[in-house]
């Protein structure tokens, strides 16, 4: 992608009322996009943002570039034929936990193992917000919803789990209420070469408000996060003295000046090492054992789809005696009616 003049986050504002409920992180999603797409220094026309249905999928009403409101779990699909039509094109995916998880869940797993360049943001409020509360594939078991009064019986998904099972190369996580945070991995999840899915943990008000108040908890948040970096060890907490370790073939939290603890024995993060177990571990460690882990926790170099398949393209028409559609009809088994 060739870069130009840097736009405002004001120049991809639409001028649609926004109409997400007050208090909706949705809201500062919204933010982060439009302050990433400014960073990324691209035109508004090479923009596209795709979207299925739910209240997050009301993004392209929002978004002053090209942009679709798609149908329900359909969102990746469509997304992965105009970016291999176009691959000169930015594309951008809205999509939520019910939208992309359920319905949509077939079309999110094979554009992940694709890896076709797209930038897929999946709010993840652990309930159907559109449709009035409904549990969705990642409510949380034993939660209590419009569908399940007595509790959810499922054991939930987890977005990171099931991309890095599906092959997936890219996967960050973050919180809604931190803007820089979010607007930081979008720029990078938009400069990866293929499927970088960023998981943002949303705040449904209405159906599911507090969802993920344990880890915001403003008192608290800096002894419940943990935000990684590539090439930095895995320090968190108040005091930058807790951290991450590999105790035999288990991660565990340890403080540092205690037992022996120096900061040379917490992990490195490695984000671009192509072996998932360790990224596998770390997308699953859950409060209040653990830390939640926030950042790019993978980012593995891999061609995309779209690359691949323009290139093969190429490499058919150099070596084909057949140079245009007449010629195409005019070969093989041919007979006149």
């Amino acid at each position: 992608m060739v870069e130009t003049a840097k736009l405002a986050p004001k120049d991809f504002k639409s001028d649609q009322e926004v109409r997400w409920c007050a208090g909706c992180g949705d809201h500062a999603v919204l933010s982060a996009v439009h302050r990433s797409m400014a960073e990324l220094g691209l035109p508004k026309e090479k923009y596209v943002v795709i979207s299925g249905i739910g209240c997050s999928s009301r993004f392209p009403y929002y978004m002053n570039t090209y942009a679709m409101h798609s149908i329900h779990g359909r969102a990746a699909a469509i997304a992965s034929g105009v970016k291999v039509a176009n691959p000169e094109l930015s594309v951008w995916v809205i999509t939520g936990d019910g939208d992309s998880m359920a319905i949509g869940g077939n079309h999110f797993i094979h554009v992940l193992r694709r890896n076709v360049n797209l930038n897929i943001i999946l709010l993840n409020n652990q309930i159907y917000g559109l449709t009035k509360g409904q549990y969705s594939p990642t409510s949380l078991e034993g939660q209590i919803t419009k569908t399940s009064p007595y509790g959810t019986v499922e054991t939930p998904f987890s977005p990171g789990e099931l991309a890095i099972g599906a092959k997936g190369k890219f996967f960050a996580r973050t919180l809604d209420n931190n803007v820089s945070l979010t607007t930081s991995i979008l720029t990078q999840a938009a400069r990866y070469e293929g499927a970088a899915l960023i998981e943002v943990l949303q705040n449904c008000v209405i159906y599911n408000d507090k969802a993920h108040a344990y880890i915001t908890d403003k008192e608290m948040k800096d002894d419940r996060q943990l935000i990684v970096e590539h090439g930095k060890p895995m320090i968190y907490g108040k005091e930058r003295n807790k951290g991450i370790v590999l105790d035999g073939l288990k991660l565990k939290t340890v403080t540092i000046g205690e037992n022996g603890i120096t900061e040379a024995d917490i992990l490195i993060h490695d984000a671009q090492n192509p072996d998932p177990v360790l990224h596998q571990m770390l997308v699953s460690l859950n409060p209040p054992e653990f830390p939640m882990v926030l950042g790019v926790l993978r980012s593995v170099e891999a061609e995309s789809y779209d690359m691949k398949f323009h290139r093969q393209i190429e490499q058919v028409k150099s070596t084909s005696n057949k140079k245009s559609l007449q010629d195409v009809l005019h070969s093989g088994n041919v007979w006149k009616v």
